[in-house]
C-alpha cells in the first residue's frame, strides 16, 4: 500500500514497529550508536534545503539553484545508504542469527527499501 506525504511524495506505508516483550526496554536499531552524528548530518541537509528556499526567494539563476538541488539530493542519498548499511549490519544480521521467518521479513524490508531508493 502506498501513502502520500505532505510534500506529495508517494511511498510504501511503513509497517508498525515490532512489539516488545514486557520489560525489555526500548528497541535499539542499527543507527543507535551513531545517532548524534546522523542528526548532525540531517541538520546540515536541512540547512541546505533552507538555502534553496533563500535562493528561490532571492531570484537566483535557475542553474545555480539546480546545482544546489543536486548537492542536497546527493547528501540525502548518501545518508540513506549509510542508514541502509547499518540496517543490514544490525537488524538483518540479528534476524539471521535468530533465524525463522524474521530473517525473511528483514530481507524483504531491505529489498523494498533498496527498490524505493533506486526509484528516486
Amino acid at each position: 500500500m502506498t501513502t502520500t506525504d505532505a510534500a506529495g511524495v508517494r511511498g510504501d506505508k511503513p509497517s508498525a514497529a515490532p512489539a516488545q516483550a514486557p520489560g525489555t526496554g526500548p528497541q535499539v536499531y542499527g543507527y543507535h550508536n551513531r545517532k548524534d552524528e546522523h542528526l548532525k548530518r540531517l541538520r546540515r541537509i536541512e540547512g541546505q534545503i533552507r538555502g534553496l528556499q533563500r535562493l528561490v526567494d532571492e531570484d537566483v539563476y535557475c542553474i545555480d539553484i539546480l546545482t544546489q538541488v543536486s548537492a542536497s539530493t546527493k547528501a540525502l542519498q548518501s545518508f540513506a545508504l549509510q542508514l541502509l548499511e547499518e540496517h543490514l549490519r544490525h537488524c538483518v544480521a540479528d534476524a539471521a542469527v535468530k533465524g525463522g521467518a524474521e530473517i525473511d521479513e528483514k530481507v524483504q524490508e531491505a529489498t523494498q527499501a533498496i527498490a524505493r531508493m533506486l526509484r528516486t
